[in-house]
């Protein structure tokens, strides 16, 4: 028990110093890609890839974001240290008629001006904020 003790400590410690900087996404993991929305604060989204408008995010040359939620968004963004960060989101003002897709343009407004720790893990994209979690899959335009 003396040793397992300091071994499963050491474990521990050791553990947590995998999420250095270097393992952070980088600008070039993220550029030229588009993510269709999956998932918002752990709650499952009905899959729109084959919708005339998919719910999606996409990163274009020097960092410009776009998508689409009820409204379409765009803006420039920065990533830094594994945040990224889009403080003046340009929108397109309609209504939708589903309530919960109404309310995603303030979700991701509000993840992207805040600044959300990024991670993409075999195609799959979480931008993570304070009050907010959203959860993408990767779905390229061309194939």
């Amino acid at each position: 028990m003396k040793i397992a003790l300091p071994l499963i400590i050491s474990a521990i410690l050791l553990s947590g110093c995998t999420l250095t900087d270097g393992n952070a996404v980088k600008e070039s993991d993220l550029l030229h890609h588009n993510f269709i929305l999956i998932g918002v604060d752990g709650n499952r989204m009905a899959d729109t890839t084959k919708e005339k408008k998919p719910l999606h995010i996409e990163f274009e040359e020097n960092m410009h974001v776009s998508g689409a939620m009820c409204n379409r968004f765009m803006g420039q963004a920065t990533l830094k240290d594994g945040v990224l960060t889009a403080k003046q989101l340009a929108s397109t003002r309609m209504a939708c008629i589903d309530e919960q897709i109404n309310r995603l343009d303030q979700v991701i407004a509000a993840t992207l001006n805040s600044g959300a720790r990024v991670t993409l893990d075999q195609g799959v994209l979480t931008l993570s904020a304070a009050q907010h979690t959203l959860t993408y899959k990767l779905s390229d335009w061309v194939r």
